[in-house]
This record gives structure tokens, C-alpha cells and sequence, in this order.
């Protein structure tokens, strides 16, 4: 279980402040599958950053009873002037995972190649996030962090990822920040809509797309 409890986030610019979230409560179960909804600027990515740990925020407290993955999306854990090779290395030292398992599943599920012996920092975004799909699928987190990335790609690697999330991996809890309506309907159990800084939660994901697209 993850529980989030009354969480508040804000950023300041200048002399403005922006409150992103404000008192948001929900709770991610073993197995739950949750499509989160927001219009452009509502907190989606914020909300995932700091379940994922990337972030603090500012009152509230997050609770996390499952091993949770950062979140596939989120390419800043990398370390720019190592090569693929060397970030799964580091990863599976960090996780106490082979690196020789690390190492064959990343290159078969990433399709780079050559490119793995490359800099990251000369990663397009579409590669980082290949290399970031693989760690993190790597690991086998009880809890995977996804935020609008799994459409990357070709067809073939889309589909490759959806099969890992959504038929290997169905036992495992799921929150899911995309605009696809499509894949939330079809994939999601339950569903949040963000607005205006509260979390609306719902058992019935098509009420909540109506929610959503009545905004």
C-alpha cells in the first residue's frame, strides 16, 4: 500500500507562487491499476515525482508499504557521462541485482545496440527513455510510476511495453498519468482526476473520464 496524506505542493517564481497541489488524499493498493487525469499544468507529473520520491512536498506525508519504481519518465537519476552499460551497473549495485541478468534484459527489451556503450548524455529522449523503461522493468518494483512515457517509440516498443505492464506484470499496482482515454478505459481499474489542486478519486473509470472531459 501507498498512502498519500493531505499533501501540498507549491513552486514560487519570482514573486509568484503556484499551489500545484492542495490536500490531496489517496490511497494505491496492492494490485490497483489507477489512471490519473488532468488537464496541461494540473500536477500529474508533480503528484508522481514526489510518490516516486523525486521531490518533497511541502506538508503532507506520503507513506509507502511497497517497493515503488521512479518515475518512467523521469531520465534525471541518470548519470550523463556513463555510458548505458555503466548506469545499469550502478542501478543493479544500488538494488543488489545481477548486472549480467540487468545487462541482457536491457539490451534485448531496449533495441540500442551499440548505443549502450555511448554517453547517455548523447541520448535522445525516445533512447533515455527506452534505457529508463528497461531499468526500471528490471528491478520488478511492487509499484511501477508511469507518466504519459510508455507511447515512446515505434509500434514495436509500445507494444513491447504494454505487454510488460499490462499481461506480465497484472499483479502488480499501477498509476498511470497519461491523456489516452483510450488506455486508461481499457487498462485502469479506478481513476483520479487533478483539479484545481484536489484529487477527485473514482471507483467508476468512465465516470471519471466524463469528469475529466467535462473540464
Amino acid at each position: 500500500m501507498i498512502e498519500c496524506r493531505d499533501l501540498h505542493m507549491k513552486y514560487q517564481s519570482g514573486h509568484v507562487t503556484k499551489h500545484v497541489l492542495n490536500g490531496v488524499d489517496f490511497v494505491i493498493n496492492p494490485s490497483d491499476r489507477i489512471g490519473l487525469l488532468g488537464r496541461n499544468g494540473a500536477g500529474k507529473s508533480t503528484l508522481i515525482r514526489l510518490i516516486g520520491g523525486v521531490e518533497m512536498p511541502v506538508a503532507g506525508k506520503i507513506l509507502r508499504r511497497m517497493t515503488c519504481s521512479w518515475p518512467l519518465g523521469f531520465t534525471g537519476g541518470f548519470q550523463g557521462s556513463l555510458t548505458g552499460y555503466d548506469n545499469a551497473r550502478f542501478i543493479s549495485r544500488i538494488y543488489d541485482k545481477s548486472y549480467d541478468q540487468m545487462r541482457d534484459f536491457v539490451e534485448e527489451f531496449t533495441e540500442l545496440g551499440s548505443n549502450l556503450r555511448m554517453p547517455v548524455k548523447i541520448y535522445s529522449s525516445g533512447m533515455r527513455a527506452r534505457l529508463a523503461f528497461a531499468l526500471s522493468l528490471a528491478i520488478e518494483f511492487e509499484c511501477y510510476l508511469i507518466d504519459e512515457v510508455i507511447m515512446v517509440g515505434d509500434k514495436n516498443f509500445q507494444d513491447k511495453c504494454k505487454a510488460e505492464f499490462f499481461e506480465k506484470r497484472t499483479d502488480r499496482a499501477l498509476l498511470l498519468a497519461s491523456h489516452s482515454l483510450e488506455m486508461v478505459q481499457q487498462y485502469c481499474n479506478r481513476a483520479i482526476v487533478l483539479n484545481e489542486g484536489k484529487a477527485l478519486i473514482y471507483e467508476d473509470v468512465q465516470e471519471a473520464i466524463s469528469v475529466y472531459q467535462s473540464l
